[in-house]
């Protein structure tokens, strides 16, 4: 029996916040998106993996400067080189393309730059990668057309594997467990063929293990989310980051089993909210209250203060982000959402239309 380990990753988003000229002095969170970029990749060598899988939003956006794209290229390059297959899937938010594509070129690096099946010969075992970059438009009625685009058909490997950046029925997201069904771009899970291990895929930000359809009875392929590295908003604040290390034995079969999985947690930011009434002639007493907010918040958490009501311009000069970052510490982002004022000015510019 054949095992073939993966390591699996998922949007990292890179470049999120992390200006080349910023105009504000403030901390930056970009850094935190690398740092975890960094950890990863350092247990692919150190856990000695046989493929490195990153299922797409490598990228924070399509456009991005060169040198981005090769301050992030550099790392993964070094696995190739040493030894480790690198497979990358653009996501949405790279607008289903990896910028600056020749700067990615490695025998070993590997990108669905459209529908196609890698076949990779090593440790022993044929392991056949299908997959496409992210369809944009309705990826429910495409995906049969998709798959055979990819020419997986007939390919009889030890291990095959579907890599894509898409939501499949089932996934769930959010405070409140939304589960995504029958939607355009809801992939089915009875169109998933059975000659893969598994299906690998990005773009749910929460670490989920598929493993029942939306009736609860088993499926024959998993589906695996490892989340995002950070997290990238306040509907994740309560979720855990990191990454999959992930084990696939040929066992005779073809396509092979999904055989172990382990998520690995990374260090994630502390998000904190925290809600305010503000009427008037609020200032004194709100100022009191977020300060106390501040001195009591994590002081390396990502701070949101929601303020309610109609505030007077004593308060939003309290609130504005220049005074805020002087209250806080420097270790600290703090921004302030005016919830009611942004709903009323809102419902001001419907009436005016």
């Amino acid at each position: 029996m054949t095992v073939i380990r993966v390591l699996f990753l998922a949007d990292t988003h890179l470049g999120f916040d992390l200006p080349q000229r910023p105009r504000i002095n403030r901390r930056r969170r970009g850094h935190d998106f690398f740092e975890n970029f960094e950890r990863t990749l350092d247990v692919a060598v150190q856990e000695r993996v046989d493929f490195v899988i990153h299922g797409g939003d490598l990228f924070y956006r399509s456009r991005v400067p060169t040198s981005l794209v090769q301050q992030v290229f550099q790392p993964l390059k070094k696995l190739a080189t040493a030894g480790i297959h690198v497979v990358l899937v653009p996501g949405n938010h790279e607008r289903s393309r990896i910028p600056y594509p020749m700067l990615a070129l490695h025998p070993r690096i590997h990108v669905f730059d459209r529908p196609r099946t890698f076949i990779v010969e090593g440790s022993g075992a044929k392991v056949a990668l299908a997959g496409f970059p992210y369809y944009r438009h309705g990826v429910r009625s495409a995906f049969m057309d998709l798959l055979n685009d990819t020419g997986c058909s007939g390919v009889g490997a030890d291990i095959s594997l579907l890599c894509v950046h898409h939501t499949f029925e089932g996934a769930t997201v959010g405070p409140s467990d939304y589960t995504f069904t029958y939607e355009r771009d809801v992939v089915r899970l009875a169109e998933v063929p059975r000659s893969f291990a598994a299906v690998l895929s990005g773009h749910i930000h929460r670490h989920q293990v598929l493993t029942r359809d939306l009736r609860g009875r088993a499926l024959d392929v998993p589906v695996v989310y490892p989340g995002s590295i950070e997290r990238t908003s306040f509907a994740e604040r309560d979720e855990p980051k990191g990454f999959l290390l992930l084990e696939f034995a040929s066992a005779g079969l073809s396509g092979g089993i999904l055989s172990k999985w382990e998520f690995r947690e990374l260090p994630a930011r502390p998000m904190v909210m925290a809600d305010f009434q503000a009427n008037g002639d609020a200032a004194v007493r709100l100022g009191s209250e977020i300060r106390k907010v501040i001195d009591g918040a994590p002081v390396d958490s990502i701070l949101r203060l929601r303020i309610h009501g109609y505030p007077d311009e004593e308060v939003r000069n309290l609130v504005r982000a220049a005074h805020l970052r002087a209250l806080a510490p420097a270790t600290m982002n703090i921004e302030a959402v005016l919830v009611d004022a942004r709903v009323q000015v809102d419902a001001h510019q419907r009436k005016m239309r």
